[in-house]
């Protein structure tokens, strides 16, 4: 959808319940991805998301058009949303993946089984030490390696969404980066 056809689109939200229903199947996905490589937590998520769009309805007759992706508007209300999340329960949880009822082909040997298993565990402490090191970041580095990494979003759109020059958005992912590689190096247990 190019940006007058949601223009339009977000004008018609304002009075049509439908027309914002497009607007949610247009980026619930996009949404869904960002929270959940922000908290990998599958139910936080459902809950967060669903903030998200309920505070968009809320208030989208306050929503000014600015010629930006309506998209910008979603990802700052998740972002807000993360962080009150993260202020009201500071013990998030992560879930880890039931790796024992991950389905095996029958056909494979032991042998195979083992392999794909200790592979399965070994991209699931990756993941979830990968995740840890970014929370433990400030969450401006959090943002951008999420957008860009994540949602694979150009320094353009990061600069739409979080309303910061591109410069700005260049040095942080530059710094967020180094910050990262760092913390991940300090916590490597593999």
């Amino acid at each position: 959808m190019d940006l007058e056809q949601e223009k339009e689109l977000v004008f018609k939200a304002k009075t049509d319940a439908c027309a914002f229903g497009l607007l949610y199947d247009e980026y619930y996905k996009k949404i869904f991805g960002y929270v959940l490589h922000r908290t990998a937590n599958v139910e936080v998520t459902k809950d967060i998301v669903s903030e998200v769009f309920l505070k968009a309805l809320q208030n989208i007759g306050h929503f000014e058009w600015r010629d930006i992706p309506f998209s910008a508007w979603l990802y700052r209300i998740a972002e807000h949303e993360i962080s009150n999340s993260y202020k009201h329960n500071k013990q998030l949880i992560l879930l880890k993946q039931d790796l024992e009822n991950s389905e095996i082909l029958s056909d494979i040997s032991i042998e195979d089984e083992i392999v794909c298993a200790e592979a399965e565990i070994q991209k699931h402490e990756e993941f979830l030490l990968l995740h840890q090191c970014i929370v433990k970041l400030p969450n401006i580095y959090q943002e951008v390696i999420v957008l860009k990494y994540f949602e694979k979003k150009s320094p353009g759109e990061i600069c739409i969404i979080l309303g910061k020059h591109e410069g700005t958005v260049k040095s942080l992912l530059h710094r967020g980066l180094k910050k990262l590689k760092k913390l991940m190096d300090e916590n490597a247990t593999f």
